[in-house]
Formats: structure tokens, C-alpha cells, sequence
């Protein structure tokens, strides 16, 4: 397997509503469109800024199918198929593989304070559901999980496992799962804030939250990490990090204050689900803000050359 063809800029993809709340094809099709001519590398599908954990089977199963069926074979396509219980999870996961996508991932079981036995037959149990290789995904701050080096050299036993979706924010966390696992295996930088270091330290690629709202600067960061143009490539975190904080600082969520920056760029996706809130009132005004400060990063770092 050429492992190539995860290592890039891969957007954690939005859920797409309709205005009634509902699953949008359309709405799916414009932004995996949106994003495809970006020149992402990939898209993490159902996952946190998918609203996985407020949605149903059948409307994963929704998202998973529309975005196939638009940018199948143009973009790498990963597949998050952690779900309440191991059922649900392999029906997810043969779904995917129906559909034809690359690869699966999915995190730790949710809400019972399972031992790392549990944990570890919940993956190996979908890791054998499919012939697609698989990603861990490793977010101990919403899961109260984290991925142990004992436990993935285990899980390293199964050629299918290929790599780690680490979004735990200490960066030696990277290192640590690079010096843990074989040469054929990929670590992939969850915190956005922190992309050039991770990518430093030893991350193959990253998949973020942020993306959607600037792919441009992150499509430069790793321009510039790739060339070794190191102090560069700071300065654009940099300016990432104060557009994070911007993206966060508004009442509601980080998701709904990005779907909003998509409007304003025409790209109506819905807002978010419930118990998530939407961007309200006085803070609606502060989105055009966000949007320019986008805006003009993209155009200071990323503008000259095209």
C-alpha cells in the first residue's frame, strides 16, 4: 500500500443540513466540491465535525454516500465509523467499504469507562469487519481514553491498522506513537494548533476542524514545513492559532461559527445540531470579522504566489 496518498492537508468534513435540519445531499456535494478544488489531499468524513455522536445510522450512512458519490476517486477518503457500540460501528464500516472508500477510522467506545481490554477488541473487532486499512483515532480529551504505546504495539500486530489519528495536545504524543510503530504507518497531527510542530516532530500529515474554514494557509503551512522553510512556517501558525481563537471565542460552537464563515463565502451548509449551539444575535455581526482576518491571512501568506 503506497501510504502517499495520506499525507497532505485532510479536512474533517463538516455535517451538511438542509434549513429543515436534515442531511443535504446537495448541500454534502458543494462542499466536498468546495474543498476538492481547494487541492486538499482528503477528507475525514463522520467524524467530530461531523456530528457523528448527534446523528443516526442512516443519516452517517447519508453523508457517507454523498460525499462518495462526488469526489470518489479525486480525493483520499477516510471513513469515522466509532459509533455507540461495536454493532453499529462494523455496520458502518462495511458501508464504507461498499462505497469504496480508503480507509477507516474510529475512536475509543464512548461514555462507559471501558478497560484497555474493551477498547482494544472494539477496534480489532472492526479492523476485521473489512479488507480497509485502518486509522485510530486517539482524543483523549473528549473520549477519557488515551491511546497507550503498550496497546498500539499490540494493535500493530494487525497489518491493517496503518496508522494514528492523534489529537491529543502534547506534541511528544507524536513522537512517541513514530518511535512506537513500523516504518509503514502514519501519525496524523490532530490539533490544528499546533500543525507545524507536529508535522516537525514527526507527523505524515494532519486532519483538523479548522481546515474547511482557511485550507489555503494550511495547504501553505505545509508547503512551507515540506521545503524546510521552518521560521516561515511558525509565522503562519501563528496566524492560524489567533483565527482558531477568533473561531472560538464566539457563544455557541466552533462548528457553527465556521459553517457561518461558510455562508458568507456562499456556502450555505446549515447550522449545527442540538445540543451543539448556533452562532446567535449580537455575535452573528462578529462573523464578517473572522472572515476578513481569513481573508487577509490568506492574502498576506498565500496571495503572491497565487
Amino acid at each position: 500500500m503506497d501510504l502517499n496518498q495520506y499525507k497532505g492537508i485532510i479536512p474533517a468534513f463538516y455535517a451538511c443540513y438542509d434549513d429543515a435540519g436534515e442531511i443535504s445531499e446537495e448541500r454534502t456535494h458543494q462542499l466536498s466540491t468546495y474543498l476538492y478544488e481547494k487541492g486538499v489531499k482528503g477528507l475525514y468524513v463522520g467524524g467530530s465535525s461531523g456530528e457523528c455522536i448527534y446523528q443516526n445510522l442512516e443519516e452517517r450512512k447519508k453523508t457517507l454516500k454523498y460525499v462518495a458519490e462526488n469526489v470518489r476517486g479525486k480525493l483520499t477518503l477516510i471513513a469515522h465509523v466509532g459509533a455507540p457500540s461495536t454493532k453499529e460501528s462494523i455496520e458502518l464500516a462495511k458501508y464504507a467499504e461498499e462505497l469504496g472508500y480508503d480507509a477507516l477510522s474510529a475512536i475509543p467506545p464512548i461514555y462507559f469507562l471501558l478497560p484497555e481490554t474493551a477498547i482494544e477488541k472494539y477496534w480489532t473487532e472492526i479492523m476485521e469487519a473489512t479488507d480497509l486499512p485502518f486509522i485510530i483515532y486517539n482524543i483523549p480529551q473528549t473520549t477519557g481514553y488515551h491511546l497507550t504505546t503498550n496497546l498500539l504495539e499490540r494493535l500493530l500486530e494487525n497489518k491493517k491498522l496503518i496508522g494514528v489519528k492523534n489529537s491529543s495536545m502534547p506534541v511528544m504524543d507524536i513522537e512517541r506513537f513514530k518511535a512506537a510503530a513500523h516504518d509503514h504507518f502514519i501519525v496524523f497531527n490532530g490539533p490544528d494548533e499546533q500543525y507545524v510542530a507536529g508535522r516537525i516532530i514527526g507527523a505524515d500529515a494532519g486532519i483538523g476542524g479548522t481546515y474547511g474554514a482557511m485550507p489555503e494557509l494550511f495547504l501553505q503551512a505545509e508547503k512551507l514545513v515540506a521545503a524546510g522553510e521552518f521560521e516561515k512556517a511558525r509565522s503562519i501558525q501563528k496566524v492560524i492559532n489567533d483565527i482558531i481563537i477568533a473561531l472560538c471565542s464566539l457563544n455557541g460552537s466552533m462548528y457553527s461559527t465556521i459553517k457561518e464563515v461558510y455562508k458568507l463565502r456562499g456556502l450555505n451548509i446549515g447550522s449545527v445540531r442540538g445540543p451543539l449551539e448556533p452562532v446567535i444575535g449580537e455575535d452573528l455581526s462578529k462573523i464578517e470579522a473572522i472572515k476578513n482576518q481569513i481573508d487577509e491571512a490568506i492574502e498576506s501568506f498565500v496571495g503572491a504566489e497565487g
